[in-house]
């Protein structure tokens, strides 16, 4: 019988096949956030402390809670775009340079995953393809091409939601920020983080009338070279679009 890839991948990341991580051996752990060129345009996004959110109780928000695939064209202000961020990925601390604590969990607060944003309607901000800067709380400005949002959708086997979307979370996973320290195990912590971190969008999204929708299926190789990534080092792992609810 052949072994199929799933349950060969499931064994050989099984925690008594590991080998010894990089980090048991001294090598030195990567950065906390990947380093940028400074080229592009910063937006400084509005201070999570200073943002006013609708009062919605978590019992009401996990009951509501449903995908949506439909949404208007009412933009997101930029305060609501900050809170989701926030929400989503935002640090509440570093410890000494070696680790954050973040508004999710992670694998041992290694939190490996770099979130980049498709927005399509965003108040004050040009349509484009931005990152994240999780440890200053900005948006840094990739590319401005009028065709991204069809580019995304069809790297996406052409979903259509992702073009009426007002924006749409691309989640990207840099390998060696969680396998320095657990191996190859590490990947199945990849897959849980991508988890934890999407279903706080889906929760905060209904606090301002938005809702969500993940994605999965997705051409990784066409993703992966649209978002400038190796697929190796660092590769698409999760998406979700939102948008505000009729």
């Amino acid at each position: 019988m052949i072994e199929r890839i799933g349950h060969r991948f499931m064994r050989e990341t099984a925690g008594d096949d590991l080998n010894p991580s990089d980090q048991s051996m001294g090598l030195p752990q990567p950065l906390l956030e990947l380093p940028y060129d400074g080229k592009g345009r910063i937006i400084h996004l509005p201070n999570p402390d200073s943002l006013t959110v609708p009062d919605l109780d978590l019992w009401t928000a996990i009951n509501i809670r449903t995908t949506s695939r439909e949404y208007t064209s009412t933009p997101l202000t930029l305060d609501e775009l900050s809170y989701l961020l926030w929400t989503t990925q935002g640090i509440k601390g570093i410890v000494n340079g070696e680790y954050t604590f973040r508004t999710v969990p992670s694998a041992g607060a290694r939190h490996a995953i770099e979130t980049n944003l498709l927005l399509n309607r965003v108040e004050g901000v040009t349509p484009g393809l931005y990152r994240y800067l999780a440890q200053d709380h900005h948006l840094l400005e990739i590319s401005t091409d009028p065709d991204l949002s069809n580019k995304v959708a069809m790297a996406c086997y052409d979903q259509p939601f992702i073009r009426t979307s007002a924006a749409t979370f691309l989640w990207t996973a840099v390998v060696y920020r969680m396998t320095w320290r657990y191996g190859e195990r590490g990947y199945r912590y990849l897959l849980l983080d991508a988890g934890h971190i999407c279903q706080n969008l889906y929760l905060a999204a209904e606090a301002i009338g938005a809702g969500v929708c993940a994605i999965g299926a997705f051409d990784d190789d066409q993703i992966n070279r649209l978002l400038g990534l190796d697929g190796t080092e660092q590769s698409m792992i999760y998406a979700a679009t939102i948008g505000k609810r009729s």
